[in-house]
């Protein structure tokens, strides 16, 4: 039988602290995706959906990205899986007489965990100007509450349309068929805050904005170097295709400011060996200093340069462009200058070069350390550097990697959820829907933020996702929110951005990744893209959490008639009916989706071409790969101050809080510790257990503080420190941004801290 909710939030002021681990998965994980699911789900519920995760005629987890074999394990999914799974499939219910009894005032003053555990929200509910309670309304009232908002505005550029990763294929075309029907491209989503960076650096070098290498491609390498990323935690299926690929003879580097369990050793579950001694991964881990990244492949290309016959001077001559201009930049690189950029002894960089030099195939893996930095970009087309110099690009065993965080994240991108859309996309759409997109770009998510806080927008639409808690320079995020007129959030669960609203709110609870979809036509189901842009079908089994629930294509398609009505050339109706004739509509206008309907029919789906992947051929701006020669940087630190990295814990997917411990890190029952470096601690005479505020220095010279964070001394690298989100979010600023994709700088902030009473 499923646990009832906390009455109350835990306290959270004394963690327990033990060493970190050094292993990862293994019968701790098996004990506590029971218990997790159990407590939410029952014990009968849990069967019935656990066993329907990720397999061809199930549903595809609400959670990462990362990609499944053709052929499927019976329990194809990982401990935070499981989690994300079961607090979806919940028998927990938000119902009317849960807001009757929680004000408004109420809700901004629970913790994510609280808000999140009490289940799935079961009608449409309306906050007025004049109350502190949100009510139960219709469907019907509700789009018309949205659609005379919209129909008041000055312009459709004071609407903004956010999507979150969890969203389909399906309905993220229909949305951005919404916004461009009624006139914007704002459509900000998640990607704008995490591989926004990595889509700017590989469309301009490699020609498209998306990984290279597949599942077969991860075993086949020789050397696979993850950087920036801890698989163990965010993405750990991924630890079963390191592990297989050590075990057909790979090399693993890890590049990370912090030792992680995941990359130390793997346990893995499946396996009785896995299970005892598990497999050790790491063959060398780089503790780099944070923001030193770009430091380091710049050393390394000058060494593979500057080492007779490494260079694969065919594929160089044969598909790239700017050899020479990048190679004499990267002859400049200086041994010192790294090793102060870096904090790695020239014996580290020595021995990854040994590695890299004896590897034929090699890939990188990353993730946000690599993306959330003011120079993220040239640091990622640094990273495609070092793979065009040996020509690992477009060949078996060897690409580019970037992992991606949530489900269909990359999906949403490839239906049009983006606020600089290409013309050749908008001219397909207007020409299948016999509309005029706008042409002007949009906003991102900061710009959105910054036109909220403005004035510029006044409607706020989010599909999905917790944009208040996901979101930089929280102070600032939350007032411009509450200066919107209406704020609308399209979700299965409560979560931080319910309880900060416009003067109207709206919260329109739709079904999800596990949920039965019923509509006109018959059982329904939504696509979605992974990690590696393989596109497959996805297919609740569960009996809705209400009768009041809407599914996400048939909440846009509602309403996109009540806005544009009659005069809009789209049949929305149709589209609600059979999600084929949405997908019919997406063959015609997205590329690399001709015959969608018959090939999504194969179990498994169907992989997207990938020019560079497939042929060798390079759709860029010169028709080649693109070798790149930007200035290397990385953050310089004042004296008595470090560098702070935001980061989950293991109990966390993105800003979903699972509980208070980070099993891994050796945390217990609590979330507000930073880690610090022992011999920084000394330093700054930190005593371990202590409590400080950090507090984040930028040059608007504003003071962004975060209360009561007890002191851990822990590993991580010289001058580094770590702490959670979203409780850290306050520190970053807003326009603390990459350049080039103005992702906020959440890995890279100049802290002090400062000794706070023990909380």
């Amino acid at each position: 039988m499923a646990a009832k909710p906390p009455a109350g939030d835990p306290v959270q002021d004394a963690p327990q602290v033990a060493a970190p681990q050094h292993a990862a998965a293994g019968l701790p994980a098996i004990g506590h995706t029971l218990k997790i699911a159990q407590q939410q789900m029952g014990v009968v519920r849990t069967a019935q959906t656990l066993l329907k995760v990720n397999q061809k005629d199930g549903f595809d987890c609400p959670g990462c990205a990362w990609p499944e074999g053709d052929k499927r394990h019976t329990a194809e999914f990982c401990e935070n899986g499981a989690k994300a799974v079961a607090e979806e499939a919940t028998l927990r219910r938000v119902t009317p007489d849960f807001f009757a009894a929680h004000s408004l005032a109420d809700l901004a003053s629970r913790s994510g965990y609280w808000l999140g555990q009490q289940g799935r929200i079961t009608h449409p509910m309306l906050l007025t100007e004049d109350s502190d309670h949100y009510r139960a309304i219709t469907w019907e009232e509700a789009f018309d509450v949205i659609a005379q908002e919209l129909r008041a505005l000055d312009s459709p550029d004071e609407a903004i349309f956010y999507t979150s990763g969890r969203t389909s294929n399906e309905a993220a075309f229909l949305l951005q068929l919404f916004a461009r029907s009624f006139g914007t491209n704002n459509l900000p989503d998640c990607s704008n805050m995490c591989h926004e960076s990595s889509g700017s650096a590989l469309a301009e070098t490699i020609g498209i904005g998306k990984g290279s290498v597949s599942l077969d491609d991860m075993h086949q390498a020789d050397l696979i170097i993850v950087a920036g990323q801890n698989p163990g935690t965010n993405h750990p299926r991924m630890l079963s295709a390191l592990e297989k690929a050590k075990a057909a003879g790979a090399k693993i580097i890890a590049v990370n400011p912090l030792p992680e369990a995941g990359l130390e050793r793997f346990k893995n579950p499946q396996t009785p060996q896995g299970m005892v001694r598990g497999a050790a991964l790491n063959d060398l881990f780089l503790q780099i200093r944070i923001g030193g990244d770009q430091a380091l492949f710049r050393l390394l290309n000058k060494l593979i340069i500057e080492t007779e016959g490494a260079t694969d001077q065919q594929f160089i001559g044969e598909h790239t462009h700017g050899y020479e201009e990048f190679a004499a930049a990267a002859r400049t690189a200086d041994w010192d200058e790294t090793l102060t950029a870096t904090g790695l002894s020239r014996q580290d960089i020595e021995q990854a070069l040994t590695m890299i030099l004896a590897s034929k195939r090699t890939i990188v893996c990353w993730a946000m350390g690599l993306t959330q930095h003011k120079h993220s970009v040239p640091t990622i087309r640094e990273v495609v550097n070092f793979l065009l110099l040996r020509g690992n690009i477009g060949r078996p065993g060897a690409g580019v990697c970037p992992v991606r965080g949530h489900s269909n994240v990359q999906g949403d991108r490839t239906m049009g959820i983006f606020e600089r859309p290409v013309p050749a996309f908008l001219d397909a759409l207007d020409e299948e829907f016999a509309i005029t997109s706008p042409r002007h770009y949009g906003f991102d998510v900061v710009r959105s933020i910054e036109a909220l806080r403005d004035g510029r927008a006044k409607v706020f639409f989010a599909m999905g996702g917790n944009f208040v808690g996901a979101t930089p320079d929280t102070d600032v995020t939350e007032a411009a929110m509450r200066r919107a007129s209406l704020t609308v959030h399209v979700s299965t669960k409560l979560n931080r951005s319910h309880a900060v609203t416009g003067r109207r709110a709206l919260i329109l609870p739709t079904l999800g990744r596990t949920d039965k979809d019923i509509q006109a036509a018959g059982k329904q189901f939504v696509t979605v893209e992974d990690s590696m842009g393989l596109v497959h079908a996805s297919r609740g089994n569960l009996t809705p959490a209400s009768p009041h629930l809407l599914s996400e294509p048939a909440i846009v398609a509602r309403l996109a008639h009540a806005v544009l009505g009659s005069a809009s050339p789209v049949n929305w109706a149709e589209f609600e009916k059979d999600y084929a004739t949405i997908r019919d509509r997406i063959a015609r206008v997205v590329p690399g989706f001709k015959d969608f309907n018959a090939r999504v029919a194969t179990p498994g789906g169907f992989a997207l071409p990938h020019a560079p992947r497939d042929e060798r051929r390079f759709p860029t701006a010169t028709g080649k790969a693109n070798f790149t020669a930007a200035p290397v940087e990385h953050p310089h630190l004042p004296a008595g101050r470090l560098l702070l990295q935001t980061m989950r814990s293991h109990d966390q997917y993105n800003t979903t809080i699972y509980g208070l411990d980070d099993r891994y890190r050796g945390i217990k029952g609590g979330r507000r510790v930073v880690l610090v470096n022992p011999d920084d601690a000394h330093d700054l005479g930190l005593a371990d257990g202590s409590y400080t505020d950090i507090v984040s220095e930028w040059k608007d010279g504003t003071q962004r503080r975060a209360t009561g964070f007890r002191v851990v001394h822990y590993p991580t690298a010289r001058g580094c420190a770590a702490a959670y989100y979203p409780e850290t979010n306050v520190l970053v600023p807003l326009d603390a941004t990459a350049d080039i994709s103005n992702t906020p700088v959440s890995k890279s902030l100049v802290v002090r801290l400062e000794q706070s009473p023990t909380v």
